[in-house]
């Protein structure tokens, strides 16, 4: 028999969004099914117990609540902070109540009433705008969950065809996204979101081969191998043997950070981690990481209608600075509002909640939960070995810095500092930390704010990076402010964790690098190739560029590294 001819196998076809998390990946893909159709909205049946209805859709929602908190009780770090949103949403009462009301006035059926109410207050949070917006698609990934318990019917998720697959989707629901499985999903693709929203994020947390953004995705058939490369933002359909074969022998990627960070020429770079729980703090000590240099505190506030205690507060910080006998753990203030509002410290129904009263300004009102949280803070690090620094977020003046300096200072927090997320914060960076003991560069805020763009929109992907010249600019800009006040500035953002930024951050100024944990190998393994010198040289490089692409290619080009680690 002959050989079939390379005119018998179609092109290779390279679709290009934006990759989030490295590295290459080929398999088979399977197709995230779609939402399920909306019930029938014909009336219940004669006869109905309507009362006995209603009931159902309380005891459903209970279910999928439940569900969702053990599943958040398994997880850690920011998986476990989404999980603990969605099942708070699965039990808002004001959707169960709605949907109640539907079905004991108008005769609607249990699914029927939690589809309506569910589009209800999705629709009020759209009508909303901004980052509210963003909250509907959580309400309707609730919705269909709710759905189907009530019909019997397998819930939403991920699928599951029995072998690795490469996962693809529209866009996957927060919930979803944290409950991915890096030993059976090789690579993931999506057709919406951007470069530093949730699923960016988590999939970089599990080190899980991310293109999100990538026109074309959904064309791509249940069944069909593809080869998905994290680095580049690459989905190649039909990919020739040769290229897939590579990818098959891809090098597993390195766990653990065996070395303190530095440069080729010993210029020390504190590399870090970004951790959400107690757990999770544990899970970076494993990997290596020198310390946190993002401990979110929001993880013992969210799903709670009052706030923790300053007992239970203890508790939790003082198992985070026992994860880093002797290491530096900067802890953050509690940052509510915007996506993560708290019904005891933010207002409800502000028109643009990204511009509102969020993190550092919740204390303006409620002075207390702040106080509280320094008093815990104080006590946990009291009894420590580690090196405790306390930071607080959104932070736009040097009042407020000040201010925020000062109350640490009575409570005996010697290590206060700020994050910059704001352009204002980067641009007076110097007077900012005048008194403030060190900064922090939160890039995913400060690119969404610098360019305007919702993080979460696949519009706005291309906007929606730390690669943009301007973002850059505010960041040297801010590490400029540190040196003239002799502060360090740190980066904590997601950019930290971009094998081919780092180097360019340090360029700039940047004095550590905070990360989910599974980047800090590959991060260090860059730096060590690199002089502090050609750091900056890189720096200039990517500021030189017009665009975003420009400068992410032009900074990769002087890497060859990169293609050499398979990053």
């Amino acid at each position: 028999m002959t050989a079939p001819s390379s005119l018998d196998s179609p092109a290779p076809v390279v679709l290009r969004g934006f990759g989030v998390s490295p590295g290459r990946r080929a398999g088979t893909v399977a197709r995230m099914p779609d939402a399920p159709p909306a019930p029938s909205a014909e009336p219940a049946p004669p006869g109905t117990d309507l009362d006995a209805a209603a009931s159902a859709v309380d005891e459903a929602a209970a279910r999928v609540r439940d569900t969702l908190a053990r599943a958040a009780e398994a997880a850690t770090g920011e998986a476990a902070d989404i999980l603990v949103v969605t099942a708070a949403m699965a039990a808002d009462p004001s959707l169960a109540a709605e949907a109640r009301r539907r079905v004991l006035e108008n005769r609607a059926t249990p699914a029927r009433a939690v589809w309506d109410a569910a589009e209800l207050v999705a629709e009020q949070l759209r009508a909303l705008g901004d980052l509210f917006a963003d909250r509907a698609r959580d309400v309707q990934d609730v919705r269909d969950r709710i759905v189907a318990e009530l019909l019997g019917l397998r819930p939403p998720g991920v699928p599951d065809p029995g072998t690795p697959f490469v996962l693809v989707a529209r866009d996957l629901a927060p919930a979803d996204t944290a409950r991915l499985d890096p030993a059976r999903v090789l690579a993931l693709v999506t057709a919406g979101g951007g470069p530093t929203a949730h699923t960016a994020i988590l999939a970089r947390a599990l080190g899980i081969p991310c293109v999100v953004a990538a026109p074309g995705a959904l064309d791509i058939a249940d069944g069909e191998t593809v080869l998905v490369d994290g680095s580049l933002g690459e989905v190649v359909r039909h990919a020739d043997a040769a290229s897939l074969e590579r990818a098959a022998r891809e090098r597993t990627r390195p766990t653990r950070l065996e070395r303190p960070g530095r440069t080729a020429d010993g210029h020390r770079v504190a590399l870090l981690a970004n951790v959400g729980d107690p757990e999770g703090a544990a899970a970076a000590a494993a990997t290596g990481a020198e310390g946190i240099g993002l401990f979110r505190t929001e993880f013992g506030f969210l799903g709670r209608t009052t706030p923790p205690t300053i007992d239970e507060q203890v508790t939790a910080y003082a198992r985070v600075f026992a994860a880093f006998p002797g290491g530096r753990v900067v802890i953050r203030t509690l940052d509510a509002g915007a996506d993560k509002p708290l019904p005891f410290v933010t207002p409800r129904g502000e028109p643009n909640p990204a511009l509102g009263v969020r993190g550092l300004r919740t204390s303006w009102s409620y002075p207390q939960v702040l106080d509280d949280q320094l008093t815990a803070i104080a006590r946990a690090a009291d009894g420590a070995t580690s090196d405790v620094w306390v930071m607080a977020p959104m932070v736009a003046t040097a009042d407020e810095a000040d201010a925020f300096v000062a109350l640490c200072a009575e409570h005996g927090l010697a290590q206060a500092g700020i994050m910059i997320e704001v352009p204002s914060a980067a641009l007076r960076a110097g007077q900012l930390l005048a008194d403030a003991r060190f900064a922090s560069v939160g890039t995913n805020d400060l690119t969404q704010y610098a360019m305007a763009a919702d993080r979460e929109l696949a519009d706005l992907a291309r906007l929606s990076t730390p690669w943009q010249p301007a973002v850059l600019d505010l960041v040297a800009a801010a590490c400029a402010g540190g040196a003239a006040a002799g502060r360090p500035v740190g980066v904590c953002g997601e950019a930290a964790a971009d094998p081919a930024l780092a180097p360019v951050l340090v360029g700039l100024g940047v004095s550590s690098l905070s990360m989910t944990a599974r980047a800090l190998p590959d991060v260090g393994a860059v730096l060590a190739t690199v002089t502090l010198e050609e750091c900056r040289g890189l720096a200039r490089l990517a500021l030189d560029q017009r665009t975003a692409d420009d400068a992410r290619a032009a900074v990769r080009g002087a890497l060859p590294v990169l293609e050499e680690l398979g990053l």
